[in-house]
Parts: C-alpha cells; sequence; structure tokens
C-alpha cells in the first residue's frame, strides 16, 4: 500500500496541496464535552505530519450514528477544538461536508493549515448500500483535493463513501495510524511468538464467533470472561441466574470448548464470579463459585481467584490479544477483573494489544498509563475482522496497485 512519502513523490512534493484524510474522531462526547479524547490523539500524527510538510490538510470524520441529516448532538464542533489544542494550532471548522461552508472553508485554508469537515454522517448517502449514492458523496468529497490519506482505521470494515469510494476517485495512501494497526495484526497472524493467548470479554458470544472461530487453531490458549462467558458456563450445564446469555449459542459454545480440547487449545472460564440482584453503581456485590450462581442473581465480573488465574496465564505469554472487559469495568465494584487483566498486560515480557473498543475505553478509565502497553488499538470492529481473516474493504482499496494508483494521479492533472 502507498505511504504518505509515496503520495508526495507521486505529487511532486505536498506543500500547497489539498489532502483529504479520513480520520477515525468518533469519540464519546456529552453535552458537548469530550469524554475520552484517545482517538482524538491516535488521529494527530498523521495530520501533523501532512501540515508540516505545507499540506492544506482537509480532514473528513464521523461521530455517532446520526440518522442522515444534521443532528447538533452529533456535531463534531467540539473535536475541532479539541484537536487544535492537540496541533497547538487553530483548526477551521466547516458547519457542512459537502456544501458551501465546507468548499469555502478549503479555498480559504492556508498551507500547513488544517480544516475538519462536519460529520460526513449527516449526508445519508455516506452510509448507503447503493454504490452509486454513496458515489455522489465520494464525487463530492474529491472535489474538495488533490489527494487522499486514509487514517481512520475504524471504520476500514466499512465500504462508505469517505472510507471506500473516494480512494477510488483519488491518489490515495495510507496514514501512520492505519500503517501502525496492520502492522501489529500481521504480528498476531503472522508467527506471532509463543507462547500465544487471546483474552476476550464483552457482553455478546455472538460479537466474537468469528474471532474464536479463526484463532482457535492460532492461539495457545484462550481466555473467557465478561458478559460472553455465562454463555459458556451455561453450555457447560451450569445455572447463570439473570447474567447475560445467548441461548441460540450454547451449541456454538460447546461445540468451540470440544474443539479446544481436541486441538489442544487451553480455554480458561471464569471458576468464581462477582454477583449482585441488580446492574447499578451501588449494588451489593458477592463473590461465588461459576457452578453456584443463584436463579435471581447476575454475575457482573470475574472473582478475585479466576483474575489471579487469567493474569498468571498472561504472565508467561510472549504475545496477548485483549478485547472486551472481564466485567461491568464503569462501576468500581465490578472493576477488578478488568483491572487485573489490564495489569497484568502491562508487566507483559512480550507484545500485548488491547484491541480497541470498551477495552481501550477501560484502560482509560481505570488510569493505566497507555504507554506501558505494546498497542492499544482504535478499531475494535475493524481488528476483531481482520482477526476474523475478513477482507477490509477500506484496505482493500488501497492495496490496489501501482498502475490504479498512477490512474488517479491522472484524473488529478
Amino acid at each position: 500500500m502507498a505511504t504518505i512519502d509515496d503520495l508526495s513523490r507521486e505529487l511532486g512534493g505536498l506543500r500547497g496541496r489539498r489532502v483529504l484524510v479520513r480520520s477515525d474522531l468518533n469519540v464519546p462526547v456529552d453535552g458537548g464535552t469530550i469524554i475520552d479524547d484517545g482517538r482524538i490523539r491516535a488521529g494527530v500524527p498523521t495530520i501533523r505530519q501532512l501540515a508540516d510538510q505545507g499540506t492544506r490538510v482537509v480532514v473528513t470524520a464521523h461521530l455517532g450514528r446520526p440518522d442522515g441529516s444534521p443532528d447538533l448532538d452529533y456535531s463534531l464542533a467540539p473535536v475541532a477544538e479539541r484537536l487544535g489544542e492537540l496541533l497547538g494550532a487553530e483548526v477551521a471548522f466547516a458547519t457542512d461536508s459537502l456544501g458551501e461552508s465546507a468548499q469555502a472553508t478549503v479555498d480559504s485554508l492556508q498551507d500547513g493549515r488544517v480544516a475538519l469537515l462536519e460529520n460526513v454522517r449527516f449526508n445519508a448517502g455516506e452510509t448507503s448500500k447503493d454504490a452509486a449514492v454513496r458515489g455522489e458523496v465520494a464525487d463530492r468529497l474529491a472535489t474538495l483535493a488533490e489527494a487522499f490519506v486514509s487514517d481512520g482505521f475504524g471504520v476500514v470494515h466499512r465500504k462508505q463513501a469517505s472510507v471506500y469510494d473516494v480512494a477510488q476517485r483519488l491518489p490515495a495512501a495510507m496514514g501512520q495510524l492505519v500503517a501502525t494497526e496492520i502492522g501489529v495484526l500481521e504480528r498476531l497472524t503472522q508467527a506471532p511468538e509463543r507462547p500465544y493467548v487471546v483474552v476476550l470479554g464483552g457482553a455478546k458470544v455472538s460479537d466474537k464467533l468469528g474471532v474464536i472461530d479463526n484463532l482457535l487453531g492460532k492461539a495457545d490458549k484462550l481466555v473467557i470472561g465478561g458478559g460472553m462467558a455465562y454463555t459458556f458456563l451455561a453450555a457447560q450445564g451450569y445455572e447463570v441466574g439473570n447474567s447475560l446469555l445467548e441461548k441460540d449459542q450454547l451449541p456454538t459454545c460447546r461445540g468451540y470448548l470440544n474443539r479446544a480440547a481436541d486441538q489442544g487449545v487451553e480455554f480458561l472460564l471464569p471458576t468464581d464470579v462477582v454477583i449482585t440482584d441488580r446492574f447499578a453503581a451501588d449494588a451489593v456485590a458477592e463473590v461465588v463459585r461459576a457452578d453456584q450462581i443463584p436463579a435471581d442473581r447476575m454475575g457482573l465480573d470475574i472473582g478475585p481467584e479466576s483474575a489471579q488465574r487469567f493474569a498468571a496465564v498472561l504472565s508467561d505469554a510472549r504475545t496477548v490479544f485483549w478485547n472486551g472487559p472481564m466485567g461491568v469495568f464503569e462501576f468500581e465494584a465490578f472493576a477488578s477483573g478488568t483491572r487485573a487483566v489490564a495489569q497484568a498486560l502491562t508487566e507483559l515480557d512480550g507484545l500485548s494489544v488491547v484491541g480497541g473498543g470498551d477495552s481501550a475505553a477501560a484502560v482509560r478509565l481505570l488510569g493505566f498509563d497507555e504507554t506501558a502497553f505494546g498497542h492499544i488499538s482504535t478499531g475494535g470492529g475493524a481488528s476483531l475482522e481482520y482477526l476474523e481473516g475478513k477482507t477490509l474493504p477500506g484496505i482493500d482499496v488501497l492495496d490496489a496497485g501501482e498502475e490504479t494508483f498512477g490512474q488517479r494521479l491522472l484524473k488529478t492533472r
């Protein structure tokens, strides 16, 4: 795949050029206040690299899931302000992504300066399943720039106008973030250093089926926690009370347990859990054996014995991929399991990869130093689909070869 350096060579330098950057700035915002700016910070290196070369940087991104029309609750205005703080220079903000404001903002942009377009998902065509409809959005975005840089790893698994279609209309390259993410994921899938341990948590087994299926023959050990663990416990015949349970996945879970045994893969489930009678921050927590959950209680975290056991398994690993918290880490009474796994990863003598989403949020919420981990991904869904062996459209379109790159270059001249 082409890099920014390749792009610069093909265009004869980037100074004064308008480059459209697809970033992932989808951060949690409450009443205009950004709760976690991790994804914004992750996108800064590529934007700064371009700005430092005198590029006129036009950033496009989305926030949340607006219904294809403007909604101030999903405005990127607070993100523009925070991005400017991180860059140390004001970021011009266009109040639309395809209209008059976008065009005027880009036209007035000076060399080395940055503009952010309003939420691209305010246009229904951005996420359309119809390639022609998406193409109309991509055509309009392409008129704003002379080249495209894909740096929103959290969206490369989506065939959307600002991710996929615009890359077919402009000379395109990957940014630093995408390059780093792909490099790390390749290390996880191509001869990882062993022992290789995969830790999966989160609410649903169904969200992780593809990963489990693909990694059962590659990982040495699978560690299962979070809400998804209760479906595995139920598959073993245990009572799980009011805990999260996907009954339709019970046969699948039994099949995975049998496959793991047949292939010699150690499959670790919680041996104790933290239960309560209601889902609330002030609920009374109690530790019980995993096979002794009362019918009127729910599990919201792995227990201390399980946490110690999981940490011990991780201490001997050379490669670890972790996606999904061990419990409801937002509630202090049910955060110990997630904290134990995160702490163990900071002490790992090898590669530790936090697979984005809630896992990355937990690392920051629980106060861990992000530099203590080998890599914290910005793309939970994209990371999982890559590990499932799926094609990522936003990456595939960049890997089209030199001839196509040259053809796109000619279109802009």
